[in-house]
């Protein structure tokens, strides 16, 4: 547990959003959680994104970062960029599914090292929250989040196949 008084930051813009993740992204130290719809409007694809992550990833080989999202089409189809990382560090980061039972859920949410998070209201509404520091809230949606993965499967393989 952290001695900080935990900051909460308001946000009401999808950019705002694409921000706070952005903060989040670089915010983390060992654990990365991130929960969407399907990661569509989200910049995903975005160099920035991609830099921020793989800095992410190669900083220490016990970094691990977990994509969850209803729908992994947007990710396997139109990031490039993710399907390159998730191929060149494929035992650290993983994209799951979720299976239809859990398609019901509508607040997306993020976690970074059971500090910070960041979260939404409904994924057709871009008000949500930054909390940093906040570990009491971190962790109640880290464990959800865990319990969304236990019931997900992995999609897409990061096996590149050739013709």
């Amino acid at each position: 547990m952290s001695d900080y008084t935990p900051e909460h930051l308001t946000f009401s813009s999808l950019a705002d959003y694409a921000a706070a993740i952005d903060k989040l992204c670089k915010m983390a130290e060992h654990n990365l959680y991130l929960f969407e719809k399907d990661f569509d409007r989200l910049e995903f694809n975005s160099e920035g994104r991609s830099n921020t992550l793989r800095i992410f990833l190669l900083s220490s080989p016990v970094h691990k970062l977990h994509l969850l999202a209803h729908d992994t089409s947007y990710l396997s189809t139109k990031c490039p960029r993710m399907m390159n990382l998730l191929h060149q560090f494929s035992g650290n980061m993983f994209i799951y599914q979720t299976p239809k039972n859990l398609q019901h859920i509508t607040a997306p949410f993020s976690v970074a090292d059971d500090e910070h998070l960041v979260r939404r209201f409904h994924f057709d509404d871009a008000r949500g929250t930054l909390a940093i520091q906040d570990s009491a809230n971190a962790h109640v949606y880290k464990a959800r989040f865990m319990e969304m993965w236990a019931s997900s499967h992995p999609a897409p393989s990061s096996t590149r196949l050739g013709l």
